[in-house]
C-alpha cells in the first residue's frame, strides 16, 4: 500500500493521519480523536479510554468501528508503532458513540446532513440548489456551477443507462469510466487526479469549462451508443465506454490542434479560483 503520511490538527492537537493512494482514504489515529474529545490528560489515558469503549461497542455489535484496521504511525518515541485507525465512516460513527460536549457539533452536524439527504431524496431538487449555495460558497462562478449541474445530469443518464444494460455498480462503473477517461484524456482516472494533485477531491470539480464539456461530450455520447447498439455483456458496454470517450478524444486533439493549447492540464480548483476566483 503507498501512503503519504499527514497530520490533521484539531484544536491545536495533532491528529495522526495516513493517506491510503490504492484505496483513496485517509485513515486517522483513533486514539489521537478519543484524547482531543474527551479531554485525556496523556496518551496512555485516551488509550485505557478506547480500550473500555472499544469492548462496550463491541458488546453493542457495533462492528462498523470495533473492525478497525492497524496501520503503523510515528509515535512520541520516534518509532512506527500500529495504532487503531478508522476511515471518515468510522470516525463520524465513534464521534456518535463519545459523550463528550466537544462531540455534540459533529453529532448536531451529522444529524443536520442526515435530515438534508431524506429532504432530497423526497424532493431532489433541492440537492441542486444545496449543491448551487455550496459551489457559491466556494468562490466558483454561476456559469462554471451551471456547467458542472449539467455534467450531473449527464453523469446520470449515463449511469441509468448502464443500469438497464447490467452494468453493476461500483467496480463495475469505475472500470467504465476509466475507459471513458482514458479515451478522451489520456489519462486513467487516477492519473488524470494525480496530474491535478488530487486526493479525495472530485476530479470534475477540479475541470475547467473544455475539460467538463468533453467529459460530458464522451459520457453522452457513450449513452447515446450504448442505447442503439444495447449491449449485453460487460464486455460490450467497456467497448462502447472507449468508443464513447474516443469520439470526445478527437474532438479533444482538433482543438488543440487548432489552439496550440493542452486542454487536459495539471490546474485544480484552488488554483483557478486563486488566479481568478472562477473556473474558467
Amino acid at each position: 500500500m503507498t501512503k503519504e503520511t499527514a497530520i490533521k490538527l484539531f484544536e491545536q492537537k495533532q491528529i495522526r493521519s495516513l493517506w491510503n493512494e490504492d484505496e483513496e482514504k485517509w485513515y486517522f489515529s483513533i486514539v489521537d480523536v478519543v484524547q482531543v474529545l474527551t479531554d485525556q490528560k496523556d496518551y496512555q489515558s485516551a488509550r485505557n479510554y478506547w480500550k473500555v469503549l472499544k469492548n462496550r461497542l463491541s458488546k453493542e455489535g457495533n462492528e462498523t468501528v470495533t473492525n478497525c484496521n492497524q496501520l503503523k504511525l510515528l509515535a512520541e518515541d520516534g518509532k512506527m508503532r500500529l495504532t487503531d485507525v478508522a476511515d471518515t465512516e468510522q470516525l463520524f460513527r465513534l464521534i456518535q458513540s463519545v459523550p463528550s460536549k466537544k462531540a455534540e457539533p459533529f453529532k448536531l452536524w451529522l444529524a443536520k446532513v442526515g435530515r438534508e439527504r431524506i429532504d432530497e431524496i423526497e424532493d431532489p431538487e433541492l440537492g441542486f440548489d444545496r449543491l448551487m449555495e455550496t459551489y457559491l460558497k466556494k468562490g466558483y462562478s454561476k456559469e462554471w456551477i451551471n456547467q458542472r449541474l449539467k455534467s450531473i445530469e449527464v453523469r446520470k443518464e449515463l449511469t441509468d443507462e448502464w443500469d438497464n444494460r447490467g452494468v453493476k455498480k461500483g467496480q463495475e462503473y469505475a472500470i467504465l469510466t476509466d475507459e471513458i477517461t482514458k479515451a478522451w484524456s489520456g489519462l486513467s482516472v487516477k492519473e488524470y487526479k494525480n496530474h491535478k494533485g488530487l486526493k479525495k477531491e472530485n476530479l470534475r470539480d477540479n475541470m475547467s469549462n473544455l475539460e467538463l464539456v468533453l467529459n460530458m461530450l464522451a459520457e453522452a455520447t457513450t449513452t447515446e451508443i450504448s442505447k442503439e447498439k444495447k449491449p449485453k455483456t460487460f464486455t460490450e458496454n467497456k467497448k462502447i465506454a472507449k468508443q464513447g470517450g474516443t469520439i470526445a478524444g478527437n474532438t479533444r486533439k482538433e482543438i488543440e490542434a487548432k489552439t496550440g493549447k493542452k486542454i487536459v492540464n495539471q490546474l485544480n480548483a484552488t488554483d483557478y479560483l486563486e488566479s481568478k476566483n472562477k473556473l474558467v
